[in-house]
């Protein structure tokens, strides 16, 4: 019955959302207020269907009920209950109904917090959200019903849950990383409103800004755990490996930081409306092709969900239409997108117009080191694209975009007089080179890549630090300085100081860790990079759905054992799948990590052995939590809301005017019964 009543909302939920795609938006164009009025209930019955059809899955996954085919594929009755809950979302179906069900969030709280949005362009905004969502649940509904039975005939118990997604990672890493593909539908719902309405100005990149800051803020994070779970589970490297389904969510984020600084300058300044336009418009298009990689079965990779041409097909059409509908209304409007470019050379603008520059470059390498592979196969040419490539081109671009950083947050609007920062910024120069040059000799060996490295971070930092010392000259004590800054400025260096520190652990842990790959038997000992590695005992033990084989190592530093760390080799019971659970010594400045090969002889008292000692690895991971939270923090400057409740009421108090003149407008921004939600 919950199976029946799951897919009945499923197509409740298919219902409304037309409604919301159809009605409000005839109405504003109609001015039919009792239809404007519907897109607030719609939005609230779009959430309400698929938070209940999705409960309805995730109670067949608790109950074990074998009877819908998707629980029977991905899930056991041996299975733990945690791990039925990331069941839920570990395959295609599932997954994907957890997507829809975060971009309804969304539209809920685009349609719940809209009183200081012109009611006419809210309306217009929910139906845009709608059409997109439309789009979403059919696809679901059509091609990845995951409610579908295997009545009359159904397995006893089910399949099994892959191992590799049994884990604490997978319940937190899918949420938020769909919460920042699909947040930015709505910064790109905003811009086809303003392209709709003809009307984008400072006012317009307020409403949006918040929402970008959120999506982009949840994307870094959710990218982030990604990364420490291929990391512990998979032994990939900690940061960037160039994987294709990986790429797909980097691009979004690559443009969606440029996104987040164009909005920042349309807010400002009330220029660069066009990039604005433009990039709200692609960071959004970026998530669907990302989802169509995924999902279309186009890529073979850990990440990647489904391989159904149907499916595939679906997803291109539907990018097709997003992407060309905005394409076409953008190359409409675009003629009427008017900036006047009055900022000299040296200047906040000048340094921003190069960032966004920078970062759409570093997303063309990318999109494009992703897509060759993939149009060459279908020419019939089998071509790879891998990390020789990113690594070669990529820092071409990055290093630019760090100068930059380093300056740009320390510069004026419009003009600024560069011999008030010339000798402050040699200073720091000069600091940076030394530090750096100090550092490599403390770590015995130097690459130039990691004094590059090293050096544009603190070249970053310590112009961050310097910027917050301007702000606050004028304010005597730490304590009146800090409550001097408002939240988007510390949000905003807490946020480059996370790039800062993330930058550093990259270039230290890719050339002061070290691998390798031994044989070991019990009793046997290995010396690596200054730690002695015993292989102390294998045992064997017996798990609630799988029995597990434990070799136990100790660590030596000198003569001083540090710890004991318990590698495993799992068999999963319900599956058959021989699975690798590797153990990590953490700390600040280097991880301990060992995973287990294969036993090499029939006694199990001799294996293969990977044994990483991992340089600062987790600053890494450190350095995007600081870039994540410092969004979050930037959310919470009341500016925001004080800014957009002041635009509301000037244009409710010029539609009263133009009334009060006998000039009332047919357009939302010029009627006072439609200004205020």
């Amino acid at each position: 019955m919950h199976a029946e009543f799951g897919n009945y909302l499923l197509v409740f939920a298919f219902v409304i959302s037309i409604s919301l795609s159809v009605f409000p938006l005839l109405g504003t164009f109609t001015k039919q207020m009792s239809l404007v009025y519907t897109a607030k209930p719609l939005a609230i019955l779009f959430f309400v269907s698929l938070f209940g059809s999705f409960v309805c899955l995730a109670y067949a996954f608790f109950i074990d009920d074998f009877t819908i085919a998707y629980v029977a594929q991905h899930s056991n009755s041996l299975l733990p209950d945690r791990y039925k809950i990331s069941a839920v979302w570990g395959a295609h179906e599932g997954s994907f109904l957890l997507w829809v069900l975060i971009f309804s969030g969304w539209t809920l709280a685009v349609a719940l917090t809209g009183k200081n949005l012109p009611k006419l362009s809210h309306s217009r905004i929910l139906s845009v959200l709608g059409i997109i969502g439309c789009g979403f649940v059919s696809f679901l509904l059509f091609t990845s019903n995951p409610f579908e039975r295997t009545l009359p005939f159904y397995p006893v118990d089910g399949a099994d849950l892959n191992p590799l997604l049994q884990d604490f990672g997978l319940i937190i890493h899918p949420p938020l990383l769909y919460m920042g593909y699909v947040g930015f539908a709505v910064s790109f719902a905003f811009a086809i409103t303003a392209l709709i309405e003809g009307e984008w100005n400072a006012t317009w990149a307020r409403w949006t800004r918040p929402w970008t800051i959120a999506a982009w803020s949840s994307l870094t994070l959710g990218i982030m755990l990604g990364s420490w779970w291929a990391y512990y589970e998979l032994g990939w490297g900690g940061w960037w490996m160039w994987d294709p389904s990986e790429n797909a969510s980097f691009m979004p984020w690559l443009s969606g930081t440029a996104l987040m600084h164009s909005l920042a300058v349309t807010d400002k300044r009330n220029s660069f409306k066009g990039w604005t336009l433009g990039l709200s418009l692609a960071t959004f298009s970026l998530s669907l092709l990302g989802t169509f990689l995924i999902r279309s079965g186009v890529l073979t990779s850990v990440h990647a969900f489904a391989n159904d041409p149907t499916r595939g097909r679906f997803i291109l059409f539907f990018l097709a239409f997003v992407v060309g509908s905005a394409l076409i209304l953008f190359l409409f409007r675009a003629s009427k997108v008017k900036t006047k470019a009055n900022f000299s050379e040296f200047s906040k603008d000048m340094f921003l117009l190069l960032n966004n520059v920078l970062f759409i470059s570093a997303t063309f390498i990318v999109l494009f080191g992703t897509l060759y592979p993939l149009f060459a196969d279908a020419m019939g040419k089998k071509i790879s694209v891998g990390a020789p490539y990113f690594n070669s081109i990529f820092p071409i671009p990055l290093v630019a975009i760090f100068m930059l950083l380093g300056v740009g947050p320390l510069l004026n609007w419009k003009k600024h007089d560069f011999s008030k920062l010339k000798i402050p910024l040699l200073k720091i120069a000069a600091i940076s080179v030394v530090l750096s040059l100090f550092s490599t000799w403390l770590l015995d060996r130097f690459y130039l890549w990691v004094f590059v490295g090293l050096a544009l971070s603190l070249w970053v930092g310590l112009n961050s630090f310097y910027n917050l010392t301007l702000l606050t000259k004028y304010k005597k004590g730490l304590s009146a300085k800090l409550a001097s800054l408002n939240r988007a400025t510390i949000g905003m260096t807490l946020a480059h100081i996370g790039v800062v520190v993330l930058l550093a652990g990259v270039v230290l842990t890719s050339y002061y860790s070290v691998e390798r790959d031994l044989r070991m038997a019990v009793g046997e000992s290995q010396e690596i990079a200054g730690y002695n590695f015993k292989m102390k005992a294998v045992e064997n033990v017996q798990m609630e759905n799988y029995r597990a084989t434990i070799v136990s190592f100790d660590i030596y530093q000198g003569d001083s054992m540090l710890l004991t760390l318990k590698p495993e080799k799992r068999f999963y019971l319900a599956g058959g799948q021989m699975m690798t659970e590797a153990d990590i010594d953490a700390t600040l400045s280097r991880d301990l990590y060992i995973a287990l090969g294969e036993p090499l002889d029939n006694q199990g008292q001799v294996w293969s052995v990977r044994i990483y000692v991992k340089a600062f690895i987790r600053l890494i991971w450190l350095g995007a939590i600081f870039m994540g939270f410092g969004g979050i923090i930037s959310l919470l400057d009341k500016r925001y809301r004080k800014l957009q409740a002041k635009d509301n009421q000037a244009k409710y108090n010029q539609a009263k005017y133009n009334q009060a003149k006998g000039n009332q407008s047919s357009d939302s921004q010029t009627q006072p019964d439609m200004a205020i939600s």
